[in-house]
């Protein structure tokens, strides 16, 4: 189902063949309108066609420069000219990729739009600026694969980033734009896979395919190889299903790595909900129940194109949460893979069981950091909407390093408390604990000190929770699409690339 995303290039001038030239529009001196990057052979075309430049045909059509507003002229000679709001002339590395993303898209939503070439001129040499604006381009230009008998070619085709320095530092600035922002659309396109196409075991085989020719050791754990294991979580939730559950491991080991990155996603394919199902009004979204597993299985690729220099063990937990006569029960006591035995509550809490098994096979490896990411709870939605993920740790400087990460990729995360009374909350009587508090207060925070037990004494752990922003329901926004979005995918890269530089 994966499409194709645009080739990305630099180029210190306008590229021959170019259908669309994206130029900004920022705000200077406070109150006056410019225009940024306006090409000389541009204005020659527009002043030729109209008797008027770039500039001033923007002022006659009334053309803003806040954030993302979009302004199109008419064809010159061949091209067109997207204007793009970027607010102030001393642009941010988040301002640029949401501006790029908007130019981009509303280029891809045109009606017959395909195989276009486009170029980005916004004065953009900083190679951190480059990569802002490589990523933008590129996720901007993204469209839904859509399933037909005659599937339509990529909207863009190439895009060229014009800038007056194109040296190494800008071209390392590319190499990562274009692997980070593959990597957020291939979760993207897994994210927006129907569910009776993408289930376990095509997961787990669409995951060994991607990662096919990068330096990626796979290992694959079926339904009779977690029974073996000791696997109680992964295949409590999976056993209502005819689509028997997965654990795919993805194992990165470059030379010189000095520290050892695990990677934990929650992978349900579908959840009804299971015995405890869900309204029908609610089940529709819960194909995208597999986003967390989408973003490890992507970041471990793009971390390897990078070929950073850090140790990376992701681990996908992949299965199917169905209602039928073999499905696990509220109440039933589950024996995880670490030994400890856990009440379960609700069926429809199935996600905090299989991150647990994976969490704790995860913690065997030794890594320094664990991080885990999952759609794991409506309760973080309504705390923190649907743009902000929220974040639980368990020490000051890992939410300090989650949180520098985050704001690096551009990406929203808020960090949530664990306290001693919600550590006391899943008492259980019966067994080692409950897989949740019983009650609806603090539900975010409740599945945090559950996932907290299964993390190994003295070993750094973060829960990103992404079910708000994994899934956008309403129009596309910025650099974001409709539908799957691949969050949390940056934060993870750069979480990397900053364990790798050694600080």
């Amino acid at each position: 189902m994966t499409e194709s995303i645009a080739t990305l290039s630099l180029s210190k001038t306008l590229p021959k063949g170019t259908d669309a030239v994206v130029v900004g529009l920022a705000t200077i001196n406070k109150d006056e309108t410019a225009v940024v990057g306006v090409l000389p052979e541009l204005d020659k075309a527009y002043t030729k066609a109209y008797g008027r430049g770039v500039a001033a045909l923007a002022a006659a059509l009334d053309a803003k420069p806040s954030a993302e507003a979009v302004t199109a002229l008419p064809e010159a000679d061949g091209l067109r000219v997207v204007l793009v709001g970027l607010e102030d002339a001393d642009v941010t590395p988040d301002l640029l990729r949401r501006a790029t993303g908007a130019a981009l898209r509303w280029l891809a939503a045109q009606p017959g739009a395909t195989g276009l070439k486009v170029a980005v001129s916004l004065e953009a040499s900083d190679p951190e600026l480059v990569q802002a604006a490589g990523e933008g381009s590129l996720l901007g230009a993204y469209r839904i694969p859509k399933l037909s008998k005659d599937p339509s070619a990529p909207a863009v085709d190439t895009v060229t980033l014009v800038t007056a320095a194109v040296g190494a530092p800008q071209k390392d600035a590319l190499v990562a734009a274009t692997a980070t922002a593959s990597a957020v659309c291939q979760a993207r396109d897994w994210g927006n896979t129907p569910p009776n196409l993408l289930y376990p075991e095509t997961f787990a085989e669409a995951a060994k395919a991607y990662v096919r020719d990068a330096k990626i050791a796979v290992e694959i754990l079926d339904d009779k190889a977690l029974e073996r294991g000791g696997y109680g979580g992964i295949l409590a939730v999976g056993g209502g299903s005819a689509r028997k559950p997965r654990l795919v491991r993805l194992s990165y080991s470059p030379r010189g790595a000095q520290r050892h990155l695990a990677l934990i996603g929650k992978g349900i394919t579908f959840d009804s909900g299971g015995l405890d199902i869900k309204p029908a009004g609610q089940m529709a979204g819960m194909k995208f129940d597999m986003s967390g597993a989408g973003a490890v299985i992507a970041a471990i690729r793009a971390i390897a194109d990078l070929g950073l220099k850090v140790k990376v063990t992701a681990y996908a937990a992949l299965a199917e949460n169905m209602p039928s006569g073999s499905s696990y029960r509220s109440s039933d006591v589950l024996t995880m893979f670490d030994g400890q035995t856990v009440e379960n509550y609700n069926t429809d809490a199935e996600g905090r069981l299989v991150m647990a098994d994976a969490l704790a096979r995860a913690g065997q490896d030794s890594p320094d950091l664990m991080v885990d990411i999952a759609t794991l709870t409506g309760a973080c939605m309504v705390a923190l909407g649907t743009r902000t993920s929220g974040l639980i740790t368990n020490g000051e400087q890992t939410s300090d390093l989650l949180l520098d990460a985050a704001e690096a990729a551009g990406e929203d995360f808020w960090e949530l408390p664990l306290t001693e009374y919600t550590r006391g909350l899943i008492k259980s009587d019966v067994a080692d604990m409950r897989s949740g508090a019983g009650q609806r207060w603090g539900g975010a925070l409740v599945a945090g000190a559950f996932l907290e037990r299964f993390v190994p004494e003295g070993v750094a752990w973060a829960h990103l929770d992404i079910a708000g922003p994994a899934e956008n329901d309403g129009e596309a926004y910025g650099y974001v699409s409709k539908g799957g979005t691949g969050a949390g995918v940056r934060t993870l890269v750069a979480l990397a690339q900053h364990l790798a530089s050694g600080n």
